[in-house]
């Protein structure tokens, strides 16, 4: 199936927006940041926006106040609480199409546990960052190009001003398979 509308939210890299573009449909991003590349988008708070015009949501809500990484900061602050709401939206969403993408963190244990936990190095890139997905009426992504070489070169980042930036982008073969699978396979039934 081709020709779908997506809104890619919470990502201002464009990355998966692209790839979706690239196999045909019509998708946008949306983040309260500006797009890193030219594209649609809307710099806007996702929760402003009507989700039943899409045919499919891709969220990646920021990872800051969900991910284990985070507990020592951010265990029972108004933060964790906004950023649980903010996935919860995304799964109640009034959408057939869902997807939810964060790292291992309090999603599990307080909404429920993802679908599917995917690595970088399953599709085509040498990087190990454990990606959990929550998925409503698409099937698990299949890996499409498992190399070797598998370095923790993501958790390892040296500080930088981007550092938080860079660390949450989608690698591309994993948008590309994203694309490719949940795009133009939409409708094969989900393995949960």
């Amino acid at each position: 199936m081709t020709g779908m509308k997506w809104l890619v939210a919470c990502e201002e890299s464009g990355e998966v927006r692209d790839a979706l573009i690239r196999h045909g449909h019509d998708a946008v991003s949306c983040d309260i940041l500006p797009s890193a590349r030219p594209g649609p988008h809307i710099q806007a708070d996702v929760m402003t926006l009507d989700l039943s015009q899409y045919d499919g949501v891709i969220a990646f809500p920021p990872c800051t106040y969900l991910a284990v990484s985070g507990n020592r900061w951010y265990a029972g602050t108004p933060q964790r609480e906004e950023g649980l709401a903010l996935v919860r939206y995304f799964i109640d969403a009034p959408v057939e199409r869902v997807a939810v993408e964060n790292p291992i963190g309090v999603i599990s244990s307080r909404i429920r546990k993802p679908d599917q936990i995917i690595q970088p190095w399953q599709f085509g890139h040498g990087e190990t960052k454990a990606t959990c997905l929550w998925l409503k009426n698409l099937a698990r992504l299949i890996p499409t190009c498992v190399v070797e070489g598998r370095e923790q070169r993501v958790w390892r980042m040296a500080p930088s001003a981007t550092r938080s930036r860079d660390r949450s982008r989608t690698y591309p073969g994993i948008a590309d398979a994203m694309a490719t699978q949940w795009g133009e396979s939409g409708q094969r039934e989900a393995a949960l």
